[in-house]
């Protein structure tokens, strides 16, 4: 069996989040204007994510880690977050080497780990 698309737009509600696709090495001219560009696709879409594809951005660097955050902390003052969409092993390891957390699409968000399991004791038996 096969499935053929309809034409037109895909039905896009408002809690669909938008996507800022980042293409190439992004100069430091560039990081201003996308850092509004986030702010305005969080303020356009209500939402409260924007995606940001970062696979075509090329090897990472620490030009790539200042991009993330600058992203990151627009979105955070504008009220959202981003969501990384495909980054590659080398991206993950140099944002955890300087310890930056982003939501990656397609990953469970983190949640805080539990603290251990507690048993109910009847009165009288020692805790164990």
């Amino acid at each position: 069996m096969s499935y053929r698309r309809p034409p037109g737009l895909q039905h896009v509600d408002a809690k669909t989040p938008a996507v800022l696709v980042l293409a190439g090495p992004v100069t430091q001219d560039e990081v201003p204007g996308l850092c509004a560009e986030v702010r305005a696709l969080l303020e356009a879409t209500g939402a409260g994510v924007v995606v940001c594809d970062v696979a075509g951005l090329g090897p990472p660097g620490l030009r790539t880690v200042d991009l993330l955050a600058r992203l990151q902390l627009a979105a955070r003052r504008a009220g959202g977050l981003i969501r990384l969409r495909d980054p590659g092993p080398a991206l993950h390891a140099l944002l955890d080497l300087v310890g930056l957390r982003f939501q990656v699409e397609g990953q469970p968000e983190e949640r805080e780990p539990a603290l251990g399991v507690e048993e109910e004791v009847e009165p009288g038996q020692p805790a164990v």
